[in-house]
């Protein structure tokens, strides 16, 4: 029986590889062998360690699906890794990667900055996205009262933020990393 009120569990649907070892030995379950992936989940940009099915073939940068039916190149997601756990060519992928996930997930990440609250009556949500400070904040709150941002290049044009993709990618970046405190992107 189901209870009410209780929120379905979210797994992630898909991932992006950012390194892999076709006999790896995993560091999250005691025992697995095989292909194991490093990849960064979509939705909640959880760093994940993966078991692939055998003699599958991945590359960095890919999008893989890893949601409960119907996957095709992996066994499982055998759990969460930290930053400083990962390789050092999974380390340096990040930030490309990172930056693809913003950019094919635009409405998503516009919607945040539509809709980004004051965290505490200090600060608020946007100053915490490197490259907003007090002056971009304010013209982005004004601009969006008048009219919802639609894009990217919609928050450039009317706020004067330059990349905006960049500095969001930066702050997950620091998110993923551990260096923040309160996170805004990336799901604990």
């Amino acid at each position: 029986m189901e209870r009410a009120n209780v929120p379905p569990r979210k797994y992630e649907e898909y991932a992006y590889v950012l390194d892999f070892n076709a006999r790896g030995k995993s560091s999250t379950v005691r025992g697995r062998e095989g292909i194991i992936v490093t990849a960064i989940g979509e939705d909640r940009l959880t760093l994940l360690e993966i078991l692939g099915i055998p003699n599958s073939a991945f590359e960095v940068g890919e999008r893989i699906y890893i949601g409960k039916d119907g996957r095709t190149k992996v066994l499982s997601v055998l759990g969460k890794l930290q930053y400083e756990k990962i390789s050092s060519s999974a380390q340096s992928e990040l930030p490309g990667v990172v930056e693809d996930i913003v950019t094919e997930n635009e409405e998503r990440f516009v919607n945040y900055l539509n809709n980004a609250q004051p965290l505490t009556p200090r600060i608020h949500a946007l100053e915490l996205i490197p490259g907003i400070g007090k002056t971009y904040m304010k013209t982005m709150l004004e601009e969006r009262e008048k009219k919802k941002f639609t894009s990217f290049d919609d928050i450039q044009e009317r706020v004067g933020l330059k990349e905006p993709i960049k500095h969001i990618s930066q702050r997950i970046l620091e998110e993923v990393t551990g260096e923040t405190r309160m996170n805004l992107f990336v799901k604990k």
